[in-house]
């Protein structure tokens, strides 16, 4: 199943969901702590459940909600579409223009020096 990009406002959904883990919608809500109604976060994550980008369990009184992909593999997916979109496909573009943005600490710049190293040791840098 090909899952929709989050939009903004599921994005800090789901960011609460990776921190907390399976969660109810109080939870999330207080977590969020936007001013926002209760019944509006409710909503939202009963649209999230129909797109797909959560799941609820629903064994129990409470509803329990849990993201339905890891952090890790929505920002794959997030970063690939911004790549395809904004940056013509171009990867140097992208890391160029993200770093331009905010500059990189030294911890990393280690990880992204590791990341390379291996990538071409892997030969898909070609």
């Amino acid at each position: 199943m090909d899952l929709p990009l989050p939009t903004d406002a599921e994005l800090d959904i789901l960011n609460a969901l990776w921190k907390l883990g399976p969660a109810t919608v109080r939870e999330v809500h207080e977590a969020l702590a936007k001013g926002s109604a209760y019944t509006t976060t409710l909503k939202q994550m009963q649209v999230m459940t129909e797109k797909g980008l959560v799941v609820r369990n629903e064994r129990f009184r409470t509803h329990i909600y849990q993201a339905a992909i890891g952090q890790d593999q929505t920002q794959v997916r997030m970063a690939g579409n911004l790549l395809s979109r904004a940056f013509h496909g171009s990867a140097a573009k992208l890391v160029m223009g993200a770093l331009a943005a905010k500059p990189a600490s030294s911890d990393e710049l280690s990880e992204i020096r590791r990341v390379l190293d291996r990538i071409e040791k892997e030969g898909q840098g070609r």
